[in-house]
């Protein structure tokens, strides 16, 4: 163990576990996410707490399931009271948090952060409506100027048409790697934590790379624009939406109609969606580089993930909002310079909630008690550690933006408990819509719901009640179905 070791992390927004290639990803051309997993601890499932922004980013940060945040649906602000890892750590570290927080006021330091850079603007700066993002003032400078009333996807597809060097990407790869060099240079004995939350690549399916990927040749696999016909009535109502060709609010972004009314049309949104990633990857390659030319590099843990991930079409669906492992089970790296000088693929369920325990013990820190997740470090020792694993997933929808009719937002109003065991089945509960069973290891794209099935009722008691010890221990009153 290293004293007092610094931490990057990494956080992207909307990326597929898929979209790499140490998932088995063999087309995509990412040699520097590549490279920091060939250095890393590569987690085989990673799971996120609830496949949408803010609850996800709250038990990133926290260490606790939105239930216990009170983060139980975007738009809700942390609470003051509730600590991020920031606020656990020594006073010995420097704090940074750059790019999208989505968890309150995006443009004033908070939560332990000292230094802080922001992306979003005023529509998320409820307290100071009229200051601009730090990425705002950056385009101003280079002749940009987007008014801050353009917001959600109307103020996202301008980005679009912007040239690489002006993307969020760029600019916070840039502002990562200057504090890396500044901190080298006047501080290299003082350990920092640095967050970097990217916005890519979340929706508008649109950049400029999109020329990247020819749409014909990208792989896609068995449920690419598949009607869910055993799914949940949700997903089915969202997926007949969209291969109707509807996309609202994903419509026409930054000059560029997404036809969903053809193959191919879908295949070319989803080649530029994954295009998107490359804005990150040649971020990401400036801040490794940075830190390699600094004597800090050897005792900096750097870790890699996404808050939720993309459905691109499997399922016939767009965004995220779903159990469906396409939008709930995301990428995660782990490069401990002092354990992993290769990649090293951990089996097993990983949820994000025990990301904040298992990384203060790495960084040598104390654990407070109350936190929900686990310290899960015991893995780098043991790879098989998280082989019986079992990980808890939820859904919220109240009060979520309008997903396109009412009766899509009627059933994305009602909550959703899951389980997936460490032998890879899934239990998707619903007091309000049809329950789901999926057996992962034979059925991994989530075709054939088994719920229904009797040689499955002993296996689906089994899974509820540990769903229903989970509620008990964070206090969430939820009632789902009764399972007999």
């Amino acid at each position: 163990m290293k004293k007092n070791p610094n931490l990057i992390f990494l956080l992207t927004d909307q990326q597929r576990r898929d979209s790499m290639s140490c998932y088995g990803n063999n087309w995509i051309q990412t040699p520097n996410l590549d490279s920091l997993a060939s250095q890393s601890f590569v987690f085989e499932n990673a799971y996120v707490t609830q496949p949408v922004c803010t609850p996800a980013r709250s038990s990133i940060m926290t260490g606790l399931y939105p239930q216990t945040t009170g983060v139980i649906k975007n738009g809700i602000s942390l609470s003051p009271q509730t600590r991020t890892i920031a606020e656990m750590i020594s006073s010995e570290y420097s704090t940074a948090y750059m790019g999208k927080w989505h968890l309150g006021d995006e443009t004033v330091p908070q939560h332990g952060f000292e230094n802080w850079i922001s992306i979003d603007g005023a529509p998320f700066s409820p307290d100071n409506p009229d200051v601009e993002s730090d990425y705002s003032k950056f385009l101003q400078k280079q002749g940009h100027d987007f008014p801050p009333s353009m917001v959600t996807y109307e103020k996202w597809a301008p980005g679009a048409n912007l040239t690489q060097e002006l993307t969020p990407a760029y600019f916070l790869g840039e502002r990562a790697s200057n504090f890396i060099s500044q901190h080298a240079s006047s501080s290299p004995n003082q350990p920092f934590m640095m967050y970097v939350s990217f916005f890519e690549p979340h929706p508008p399916y649109t950049g400029p790379l999109n020329d990247m990927y020819a749409p014909e040749d990208i792989d896609v696999g068995p449920a690419f624009l598949k009607f869910p016909k055993q799914g949940s009535m949700v997903n089915k109502l969202r997926s007949e939406y969209y291969l109707s060709g509807n996309l609202n609010p994903l419509g026409i972004e930054g000059g560029d109609f997404h036809d969903t009314t053809s193959e191919f049309g879908w295949r070319k949104l989803r080649a530029q969606y994954f295009a998107n990633l490359n804005l990150v990857d040649n971020a990401i390659g400036n801040i490794i580089h940075t830190l390699s030319q600094t004597p800090m590099a050897d005792n900096t843990i750097v870790v890699l993930t996404s808050e939720h991930g993309e459905m691109a079409g499997d399922h016939g669906m767009l965004e995220k909002r779903s159990m469906y492992e396409e939008a709930s089970r995301v990428p995660l790296l782990i490069k401990i310079p002092w354990f992993s000088p290769a990649k090293y693929m951990i089996p097993g369920n990983f949820s994000q909630v025990d990301l904040v325990p298992t990384l203060l013990d790495l960084l040598g820190q104390e654990i407070p008690g109350n936190l929900d997740g686990s310290n899960k470090s015991d893995v780098f020792q043991n790879a098989n550690s998280l082989t019986n694993n079992d990980v808890f997933i939820q859904w919220n929808g109240q009060g979520d933006r309008n997903l396109g009719t009412d009766e899509i937002n009627r059933f994305i109003e009602q909550p959703w408990r899951s389980i997936v065991t460490g032998d890879r089945w899934k239990l998707n509960l619903s007091p309000g819509d049809t329950c789901e069973l999926y057996d992962l290891y034979n059925d991994p794209y989530e075709m054939v719901n088994l719920y229904d099935q009797s040689i499955n009722q002993d296996r689906i008691r089994h899974m509820a009640e540990k769903i229903q010890i989970w509620l008990n221990n964070v206090g969430d009153e939820t009632m789902l179905p009764r399972v007999d």
